[in-house]
Formats: C-alpha cells, sequence, structure tokens
C-alpha cells in the first residue's frame, strides 16, 4: 500500500528561505518558501507523483476504503495527473480522466482534454471506460476571480455538476469524492448526496494545507434507481 510522508520521525529540519526576491511578488515569494518547507512537495518529488494532491487521495482511501482493486473510475479535473498515478498504483481496473488542460500520459489510465461541463462529454467518458463507474473523484476547482460572489456560484456551479454526472452515471453500491470548500454553503449538495448515498461525510485530509479552506465530500454506497 502507499503511505503518505511521515514527518522524518518527528524531527523537522530548519525552514528554508529564498535567498533573494528581487522581480517578485510578496504572494509568489511567500509561496514559493511554502513548497521548499512543505514535506509532501518533497515526498512527491521523490516518489515521481505530479503533485503533491497525490497524498490527499491515497490518504482518504485509507480511510474510506474507496478504491477497489479492478474497479472503474473517472477522474474530473485530472490535470497535472497526481490522482490518475495513485489510482493505477492501488489497483483500478480502468481509469478515465478529464481536464480542460493536457495531461501527460498515465500508463493504465485514458484522458480526455475537453471541458466536463460540455455537452456530450460525460457520456463520452463513459464510453471510454466501458461501462458504469465504481468510484467518480473530482478535484475540481474554478480560477478565481477575487469577487467572492462569482467565486462561490463558480465553485457550488463545479460541485453540483460533478455530482449529478455520478448520481447519474455510478454503477450500484459505487463512491463518489469532490473537493469543496469550507464556507461554501455546500449543505443542499450535501442533502442532496444523502438522498442517493448510503452515508455521507466532510473530511480535511492531513495533505490539505491548515491555511487552505478545502475539504472532501465522501459519498459512499451509491443507491442505484
Amino acid at each position: 500500500m502507499v503511505r503518505p510522508p511521515t514527518g522524518g520521525g518527528g524531527r523537522r529540519s530548519p525552514a528554508q528561505r529564498l535567498k533573494t526576491a528581487k522581480a517578485r511578488t510578496a504572494a509568489s515569494q511567500a509561496w514559493l518558501e511554502r513548497q521548499l518547507n512543505d514535506p509532501y512537495v518533497a515526498e512527491a518529488k521523490a516518489r515521481g507523483y505530479r503533485s503533491r494532491a497525490a497524498f490527499k487521495l491515497i490518504e482518504l482511501d485509507a480511510r474510506l476504503g474507496l478504491i477497489r482493486r479492478g474497479a472503474k473510475v473517472i477522474d474530473l479535473g485530472c490535470a497535472p495527473g497526481g490522482w490518475l498515478q495513485v489510482l493505477a498504483e492501488q489497483g483500478a481496473g480502468r481509469i478515465v480522466g478529464v481536464d480542460l488542460l493536457p495531461v501527460d500520459p498515465v500508463p493504465a489510465a485514458t484522458t480526455v482534454q475537453a471541458d466536463f461541463l460540455a455537452t456530450g462529454v460525460g457520456e463520452r467518458l463513459i464510453g471510454l471506460l466501458g461501462g458504469a463507474p465504481d468510484l467518480v473523484i473530482s478535484d475540481m476547482a474554478p480560477n478565481t476571480t477575487g469577487h467572492r460572489q462569482t467565486d462561490h456560484l463558480r465553485i457550488m456551479a463545479l460541485i453540483e455538476a460533478a455530482a449529478g454526472f455520478a448520481v447519474g452515471a455510478l454503477a450500484p453500491g459505487g463512491a463518489f469524492l469532490a473537493k469543496a470548500f469550507q464556507g461554501g454553503e455546500t449543505a443542499p449538495v450535501i442533502a442532496a448526496l444523502k438522498r442517493d448515498f448510503n452515508a455521507v461525510r466532510t473530511l480535511k485530509p492531513k495533505a490539505s494545507r491548515a491555511e487552505s479552506s478545502e475539504v472532501y465530500l465522501a459519498a459512499l454506497g451509491y443507491k442505484a434507481r
């Protein structure tokens, strides 16, 4: 089983700071320093993962048993491919991912560069998968505008679209996992998921940065209609 970083046995190396900040904004300087001092970033590079987000899925799968060996899985918002890598390592049988951005090939996975919300894309994903998925996962997040109400509407639109797709596509007993945000008024989505799944949970994996408002909604045991 793939395991997340252990934190170096309780010892932490001194925080690194960039030697120069020329031509960088304060925000980009802070981001670069955070990357340098993030154990998940270092471990992702060491293991060949394309992003630290791989450890979020690893932890959530360990807690919930999402990825069954031989399962059919659809990954919404799959770039740069870190979750695709984990799915393949954990033994998923058929994997299809979609993203607006191009994704370098991942062994055992098929990727589509397209807008998930565009007409016909969902059907195309199911066709490539060869049938109903056992698991639908979504790490999608919209580009932020800085306008709170607009960003909230975009976030909720993506979550609702991903949930609606999962409910219409999943095989009986299937599961759905999606990124959400604290304070994002997800109660209506959770209430809708509870009607179609046996259990719905909200979790924040350790690999999710403490200062981030992101959480994950996990819906288990799809009640096929």
